[in-house]
């Protein structure tokens, strides 16, 4: 079943998104890696910038979350996980179609370009990467995330993107 997620959700989301991100260990620049890979204070901080939480539950137990972000005139899928041990079950395309139903806006994907299973995974989907250049853009425009991550990430975009 698919949900929004509540506060008491706060440590699975934690474990979850702390869990799947060991994938990008050694994948991503060095200096972008830490652990935790998300602390419990900036999740908490990107729930307060309007990141709304959806989460895959089976047994009463999170499997994956996804997060959605309206940023004006585009909406933003943000930190999209599932346990590593349940991945490759449709959890994450699950997710991602609950949330595509849920605007009618244009949506923006920034993930590590190095991370290329991610990449795959939103091309799959019908998202298409952007220009270099748009891509720098748009982090600047609709993301808080610091030069270095702008450098290392790509934006991938929903069908029909017309640019902005």
């Amino acid at each position: 079943m698919i949900r929004k997620c509540v506060a008491q959700d706060l440590p699975a989301m934690y474990e979850i998104i702390n869990d799947a991100a060991v994938a990008y260990k050694g994948i991503i620049p060095a200096d972008r890696w830490h652990e935790p890979y998300m602390p419990l204070d900036e999740l908490r901080n990107e729930i307060a910038d309007g990141v709304e939480f959806w989460g895959y539950e089976t047994d009463g137990r999170l499997l994956g979350i996804m997060g959605i972000q309206n940023r004006g005139d585009v909406d933003l899928i943000r930190h999209a996980y599932v346990r590593t041990a349940n991945r490759q079950g449709g959890i994450g395309t699950m997710l991602l179609r609950k949330l595509e139903q849920m605007t009618e806006k244009p949506i923006l994907i920034g993930t590590w370009t190095a991370a290329t299973w991610a990449v795959r995974f939103y091309e799959k989907n019908g998202y298409r990467a952007i220009s270099r250049a748009e891509t720098e853009r748009l982090l600047r425009r609709y993301w808080k995330i610091p030069d270095r991550q702008i450098e290392t990430s790509i934006v991938l975009a929903s069908p029909g993107w017309k640019g902005g």
